[in-house]
């Protein structure tokens, strides 16, 4: 019976996007999308347009996106914080297979979240997708050592300056450019940071600063999320 209502379920899927498929293809662009795609890489000098428009033209959505994240992590750890009336229990010695791997791969894993961020402008990556990668890093090290702790002091330091930073870049947008996260000045056109070349790691004016203190805050969050969400979940109330 199972087998059945998935077959159903995916000739019905296959008919829908057949249907759509017409209109995710089409090659007309009206309005708002004609002006993204005909002066996104002249506006921003970023290779990647999908990141011209979310730090650049919808910048102030990716403000709240940020948000919403750190809205995320605050409710977790209210919910899982911990009481004075409990004890803690001795967490299992991870393998030598996490043990193994957390030496090896942990610089790596950190490095390339690095480099997804710092490239953002460039590729298909910004600062979530890099921000998660350096998380999962530190997810790897807290599995291969339980009694190891993210240091929370350092964490929220990175997370508050890497928001505060962003909000002033976008803030700076707001009053050069006339829009939040702008890259250009609205009374000569100018460049609030220089655009550089197109398609270098120093081009895109302020996208590429913008995607590294996205990262870096994303990062932290997710970072401490994971060590509230491995200790915290080992608690246990005293009898």
């Amino acid at each position: 019976m199972k087998q059945i209502f998935a077959l159903i379920f995916m000739i019905i899927l296959g008919f829908l996007m057949f249907s759509l498929a017409p209109i995710m293809g089409a090659s007309e662009l009206k309005g708002i999308a004609e002006y993204f795609t005909t002066y996104g890489v002249q506006d921003n000098h970023a290779p990647n347009l999908v990141t011209a428009v979310i730090v650049n033209y919808r910048g102030f959505d990716t403000l709240g996106e940020v948000l919403v994240l750190f809205s995320s992590v605050a409710g977790v750890g209210f919910i899982l914080r911990r009481h004075s009336n409990i004890r803690l229990t001795k967490p299992r010695n991870s393998g030598e297979l996490i043990n193994t791997a957390a030496r090896g791969l942990i610089s790596p894993i950190i490095v390339f979240g690095a480099y997804i961020f710092i490239h953002g402008h460039l590729t298909p990556g910004g600062g979530f997708q890099g921000g998660a990668v350096v998380a999962s890093g530190m997810l790897l090290l807290l599995l291969a050592n339980r009694d190891r702790h993210v240091p929370h002091a350092f964490m929220l330091w990175m997370e508050s300056l890497s928001g505060f930073g962003f909000v002033l870049v976008g803030l700076i947008g707001l009053a050069l450019g006339g829009s939040f996260l702008a890259n250009r000045v609205v009374e000569t056109g100018g460049d609030i940071v220089s655009l550089g070349v197109w398609n270098t790691l120093f081009s895109a004016g302020l996208i590429p600063l913008i995607y590294i203190l996205v990262g870096l805050k994303v990062g932290a969050e997710l970072s401490a999320l994971v060590d509230i969400m491995l200790h915290n979940g080992l608690a246990q109330e005293e009898e």
